[in-house]
């Protein structure tokens, strides 16, 4: 009796320890050939962990460490990254997955910078019924150039696995998200130089003195060319080109510029830019002979730019791991969701000074000020000095009242200054309704004569 109990033991030890074997078997079976073989050396070799012992294989870092530098040396990319996909699974790691949330984030910020965009047409062209002027088409050029920018988020980056880890993927689907993002970059930095040359154009328009104007046009020129020089180096960073979606194998001949180097020169030039835009308008508003309520004002509606470099020196953080990461289709969702976020902002800035225009048509107690000034125009008729005020603006509302007063007779009183003649005098109210930025800019500078304006 004792020996059947001692063999039924022994054959449940032995059908145990086969049943062990035959799943490490199958576990062993999920890698490639060259994994296994580092697997097998690395259990033999270091004593660190059985084959059958899956939770120390997964939480001993020096046993990870030698399996990862065989596997690095001794497989292909392709092969590494089946090796890492078996790890994390047979590890219980969980899937990440945020390719959603940039889907989400580019639809959003492409209808809200729309929706600025249509009121900024719908206050030129119908309600103030006036023609379109060069930064208007060039933000026209950015909301056209951002079109295709959210299809390919949409059915070709994220579709493809952008926002996911790179060895969860397959062969193809990498190629796939790399050469959408190539696409992208060109068209980042196209809408980035489209952006600037609208806000540039806007502060042409609103700047009327010629040495602003002159430094305006330099910075337009210089912002063409740079935005030129980085399309241009994006579009042939890799020779042959299609080397930047197909290098990755390590099985594909090709040379490419440092991306890295690329993307935060870019970043760089693209921050101080937007500094230097900012600058300009500041700089100008110290000299306009406005009250300081009004110069605020004005302040913070050019000031509204800046948002533009916070997304821009966000975006640059993003990119300190940008060509240096393998898990680059982990990566690059940063990087994509910051451009996506920087260009809606700037089109959104651009279009901010005519949106507000329409609000304050909408809702009149928004904007606009009164005041009363009395003018008296001394000796109507004859040849002696006058006085007066002149109001500059495109719109004005004036009440007035009107007193001739004469002296009838020979011998009657004088004017107020000792002079005989007609005395006008005239008092009115000024209603100003700020319907163009001109308006709020194009007044006399302080210190300045009108022949330098």
């Amino acid at each position: 009796m004792a020996l059947g109990r001692f063999s039924l033991l022994a054959l449940g030890l032995s059908l145990l320890g086969f049943c062990q074997a035959a799943s490490a078997a199958s576990r062993l079976a999920a890698y490639p050939e060259c994994a296994q073989e580092c697997l097998v050396e690395a259990i033999t070799t270091t004593k660190l962990c059985a084959l059958t012992d899956q939770e120390c294989m997964c939480t001993n870092e020096a046993f990870q460490d030698n399996v990862t530098s065989c596997v690095t040396t001794s497989c292909t990319v392709i092969e590494s990254l089946t090796t890492k996909n078996a790890t994390t699974t047979a590890c219980g790691a969980p899937v990440r997955d945020r390719s959603h949330e940039l889907v989400i984030v580019s639809q959003v910020m492409i209808i809200v910078a729309s929706c600025f965009v249509i009121a900024r047409l719908v206050h030129k062209i119908i309600i103030m019924k006036v023609g379109l002027a060069l930064d208007d088409w060039l933000i026209i050029a950015t909301k056209l150039a951002t079109a295709p920018s959210v299809v390919i988020i949409v059915y070709g980056t994220t579709a493809n696995g952008l926002g996911k880890d790179i060895w969860t993927l397959t062969a193809q689907q990498i190629t796939n998200v790399l050469r959408y993002f190539y696409v992208m970059a060109i068209l980042y930095f196209l809408q980035t130089t489209l952006v600037k040359l609208s806000i540039i154009s806007f502060y042409m328009r609103v700047f009327p003195a010629r040495r602003t104007r002159r430094l305006l046009w330099g910075t337009f020129v210089f912002t063409s060319l740079w935005g030129l020089a980085f399309v241009l180096v994006a579009l042939f960073q890799c020779w042959p080109i299609d080397a930047f979606w197909t290098r990755w194998e390590g099985s594909t001949e090709g040379r490419c510029v440092n991306a890295n180097s690329m993307a935060w020169s870019n970043a760089a030039i693209n921050i101080a830019l937007d500094l230097w835009v900012l600058a300009i308008p500041m700089w100008e508003l110290r000299c306009l002979q406005l009250h300081w309520k009004k110069k605020v004002g004005v302040a913070l509606m050019f000031c509204v730019g800046t948002f533009v470099t916070v997304t821009s020196i966000l975006r640059l953080q993003s990119l300190i791991t940008f060509a240096a990461t393998s898990n680059s289709t982990w990566e690059f969702f940063s990087v994509s969701l910051w451009s996506t976020v920087e260009i809606a902002v700037g089109v959104i800035c651009a279009c901010l000074p005519t949106v507000r225009l329409l609000f304050v048509k909408i809702f009149p107690a928004l904007g606009g000020s009164t005041y009363r000034k009395t003018a008296s125009y001394r000796h109507y008729g004859t040849d002696g000095p006058s006085g007066g005020s002149a109001v500059h603006g495109t719109t004005a509302q004036v009440v007035s009242m009107d007193r001739l007063e004469s002296n009838r007779s020979s011998g009657g009183n004088s004017g107020t200054d000792g002079h005989s003649g007609i005395i006008f005098h005239k008092t009115y109210d000024v209603q100003f309704t700020d319907n163009d930025e001109e308006g709020l800019v194009n007044a006399p500078r302080r210190g300045v004569p009108d022949a330098a304006l």
